[in-house]
């Protein structure tokens, strides 16, 4: 097997595996490996501190030591019988092929990449090369020791997850002889190291200062190592490569996060105030003279808005009292005299926006005539007179040009008639009101619905006639002659038609609109007769009530009177016994017994009993009418379903009702 020799590896200031620039071969002058003093402490565990001195150009070259590296190429022949052997393109040191009719398919060793001298063997990581293909590593040669690679046959070595901010291997089966000299002089190549710490037992752990450093000394990870040429046990090793969890690296990785994500911060509060609007100007402090430049600014057209919010900011702030109320009151005067000028403003807007309309309106009317003479010109020129003389392709053009035309003067014509329409809608809309009331009387709501219907059939006839009107405007545009006076006379007596129905509708409308008025007329007065009628029958109420009270007054007397006087009133009672009956009876009328049942099932939810407030304002949501001292009365007269009792003590005193229907059926 070909071997290349060399003394040792300079550390790369660079990833070789992202790199793809070709490399430039210094001279040998300098030092291959920087050497430091290690400190040999009692401890395994202590951390060795250890620098490199940098380049001198900072270029990225590589020191090889041409004393050093040995190539056996006495025979050329030999060197590409080799290299065809294993399926390799030999080449030279200078990368240029030795035999340039190579056929890689002649080679006895497949799926191997092959060996060059621009390897990683020499100092350069190879090219990417397919995750299926075996890696075949070279053996490196040190000043002290020796590492020759695994079989490429055998599975890669198993690592561990990475930790975040990874900047420290574990390095297993190490020699039992070996040194952290000998350590630094193995993986100094893949880095910058910043601490060893070895213990006894042939591992140790190295600290980088990236963390790309740590994929090139795992690359070493399954390498077989040799002190000198030792065979002895002590003097060899497999190497295992891993990573390492440390506190330093993971305080480290969290300070860079937190950095990051401070500068992430700032650069998002900087585009926020970048793109935050500007601040509205600070509105001044009020003063007399501010109230003076304010009131002038009110007064000028072009600084109103500005016055108007520093007014609002004041009134807001609650700068009125009495000493600036006169102030403020003649500038709100001031502002309400632009009132009117907006209102023109807004009338002259308006005017204008109409003009233009009509001016919209007009021109497009003149384009409708202009095209309405440009399909004109194709009919005439349709016709057999003129039509015989144009060639085949000249007739084509015109039959294309005309139906053309008459597809844009319809879209227009559409466009005008659409125009119009609207028109007359916001016409009718501003002069037809909706009713929002329904018709109470049977008469006003037959000649509403006879009119809306009379209305929609008006409404219905004139879309007809208009759809009439454009399909013969269609028509004539297709037609082949244009002046034909039966079409001139059916359109004219069609707009004639428009117009009667039109002048019919705007009549409806009216007679609509005065039906409508009488039918308001006669639901006020309605509204008047149900009043009469409600405080008659009040009036009643009040005169009956009376009447029953003097009959009450009249019967206690007549108790007191002899054995006599009380025989005749009891045959006067046996003579009218349905009126005895009324006139005894607590209960008077039937509004009376309502109010007991209410307020019965009132008094029935309220165990503890209610106040005679509190009863009234829930009769109230029922009937604003009700009055509390006749409430008040009509339960005091039903003692057997009402009692009054005293709650409370102090000025907590309180007269509460109670219903005791219950027990006043028993004691009835």
């Amino acid at each position: 097997m070909f071997l290349v020799q060399y003394t040792g590896l300079n550390q790369l200031p660079f990833d070789p595996a992202n790199n793809n620039e070709p490399l430039q071969f210094g001279s040998a002058s300098g030092p291959l490996v920087t050497e430091g003093l290690l400190e040999n402490g009692g401890e395994s565990s202590k951390k060795r501190k250890r620098t490199n001195a940098p380049s001198a150009d900072n270029s990225r070259t590589l020191n090889v030591d041409s004393t050093a590296m040995t190539l056996p190429m006495s025979d050329p022949t030999a060197w590409a019988t080799a290299m065809n052997n294993l399926g390799m393109a030999p080449l030279g040191i200078a990368g240029q092929p030795i035999l340039p009719d190579f056929d890689p398919a002649l080679g006895m060793m497949t799926g191997i990449p092959p060996i060059t001298p621009m390897m990683p063997g020499l100092g350069i990581v190879p090219p990417p090369i397919p995750p299926d293909m075996p890696v075949v590593k070279e053996i490196i040669h040190c000043k002290s020791c020796t590492l020759f690679p695994p079989n490429p046959n055998l599975p890669p070595p198993a690592t561990r997850e990475r930790p975040p901010g990874c900047k420290t291997v574990f390095v297993g089966g190490l020699p039992e002889n070996g040194t952290e000299q000998i350590i630094v002089e193995v993986f100094e190549q893949c880095g910058e190291i910043i601490a060893i710490r070895k213990s006894k037992k042939n591992f140790c752990h190295i600290r980088f200062a990236e963390e790309y450093m740590v994929d090139k000394a795992l690359y070493l990870s399954g390498y077989r190592i040799r002190l000198g040429s030792s065979t002895d046990k002590k003097d060899t090793g497999r190497l295992h490569v891993d990573f390492a969890q440390a506190r330093d690296d993971l305080y480290e990785w969290e300070c860079k996060q937190r950095m990051l994500a401070r500068e992430e911060r700032h650069r998002r509060r900087m585009e926020e105030e970048r793109l935050r609007p500007p601040s509205p100007p600070p509105v001044v402090h009020y003063s007399d003279h501010e109230c003076s430049v304010v009131a002038e600014k009110l007064k000028d057209d072009s600084k109103f808005s500005e016055a108007v919010q520093t007014l609002l900011t004041w009134i807001e702030r609650g700068e009125v009292n009495r000493r600036s109320a006169n102030n403020f009151y003649s500038m709100i005067q001031s502002a309400n005299s632009h009132v009117r000028r907006l209102v023109n403003e807004k009338a002259t807007h308006e005017k204008d926006m109409e003009e233009a309309k009509e001016k919209f309106k007009q021109a497009l009317s003149g384009i409708l005539i202009q095209f309405e003479q440009i399909v004109a010109v194709y009919h005439s020129a349709s016709k057999q007179k003129a039509w015989d003389h144009f060639t085949k392709a000249q007739r084509k053009n015109i039959s294309v040009w005309c139906k053309q035309a008459e597809e844009i003067r319809n879209i227009h014509n559409d466009e005008l008639m659409g125009i119009r329409r609207e028109e007359e809608m916001e016409m009718s809309d501003d002069e037809i009101e909706e009713t929002t009331e329904t018709k109470e009387t049977e008469e006003s709501v037959s000649q509403a619905e006879a009119l809306k219907e009379e209305n929609d059939s008006l409404r219905w006839q004139l879309d007809a006639y208009r759809n009439e009107v454009e399909l013969l405007k269609q028509e004539q545009g297709k037609a082949l002659r244009e002046d034909d006076p039966n079409k001139e006379q059916q359109l004219k007596l069609l707009q004639q038609a428009l117009q009667g129905m039109q002048q019919h509708l705007l009549k409806v409308q009216e007679e609509y609109k005065r039906k409508e008025a009488e039918l308001e007329k006669i639901k006020d007065d309605k509204l008047q007769v149900e009043k009469m009628l409600e405080n008659l029958k009040e009036k009643i109420y009040r005169e009956m009530t009376a009447k029953e009270d003097r009959k009450r007054e009249l019967t206690d007397y007549q108790k007191n009177e002899n054995c006599a006087s009380r025989m005749c009133a009891s045959s006067q009672d046996s003579d009218y016994p349905l009126e005895k009956t009324l006139n005894s009876s607590p209960i008077k009328s039937e509004r009376e017994a309502l109010l007991v049942g209410i307020i019965s099932t009132f008094l029935h939810v309220h165990p503890f009993g209610a106040s005679i407030e509190y009863i009234c304002s829930y009769l109230h949501r029922l009937d604003n009418k009700i009055c509390t001292s006749d409430v008040e009365c009509l339960m005091s007269r039903l003692q057997h379903t009402f009692k009054q009792e005293m709650t409370g003590v102090g000025a907590s005193l309180e007269k509460r009702w109670k219903f005791c229907g219950f027990e006043g059926l028993k004691l009835t």
